[in-house]
């Protein structure tokens, strides 16, 4: 697994920012392309993964939204809740006073175990200082040319964060810069539920 190592907040014992590890940004593996993999290697029909998704989803909006919590073989769901202002007396929370404020998920050991068993190892990626890599107008000139290249003629966010090496707010802000006037180099337009960029 690639990883990079960002500074955090917190000072050490020396005064410097205390380093961590999270995996390499920009890498995504999209539905269509699970369902694909357990087409090729599990004997499973073309889209009955993303079937099967979307009925679990179905399920699972229904037994969530009535207050279950449900333990599935990759972990367990919970509704979260969030009262709307701060009360002192039970008695006077109404019903309107409850909002959904999201799903709790806690991953099965099982699931993790199966995580641990196809991980062999670590490697560092390299990720130099985003000032740097802002500055360096020749590696963004070939990250994009790359990431254009993948897509056939377009990139997004995600894509040309991977092939840059930066952070996903600092490709998207580059990418929006390009498309700026007077002079844009790139065209901002929406597919699907992301937003592409093509060449002007």
């Amino acid at each position: 697994m690639p990883f990079e190592l960002h500074p955090s907040p917190i000072k050490g014992k020396d005064g410097k920012n205390i380093f961590y590890a999270k995996p390499l940004s920009g890498r995504k593996v999209t539905m269509e392309e699970i369902d694909e993999y357990c087409f090729r290697h599990y004997a499973m029909r073309k889209g009955e993964l993303t079937h099967s998704f979307n009925a679990f989803i179905e399920a699972a909006g229904h037994f969530l939204a009535e207050g279950y919590r449900m333990e599935t073989s990759i972990g367990y769901f919970a509704p979260t809740l969030k009262l709307l202002g701060e009360f002192t007396d039970p008695d006077d929370v109404k019903p309107s006073d409850v909002t959904f404020e999201g799903i709790e998920y806690k991953s099965a050991k099982a699931f993790e175990r199966q995580v641990a068993k196809w991980l062999s190892g670590f490697h560092r990626a390299n990720n130099p200082d985003t000032r740097q890599l802002l500055a360096d107008k020749d590696h963004l000139e070939r990250a994009l040319r790359r990431s254009i290249a993948e897509n056939d003629g377009y990139t997004t966010v995600r894509c040309f964060a991977f092939y840059s090496q930066l952070t996903y707010y600092s490709a998207r802000k580059m990418l929006e810069e390009w498309c700026r006037e007077p002079h844009p180099k790139l065209i901002k337009s929406k597919m699907g539920w992301e937003y592409i960029y093509t060449e002007v």
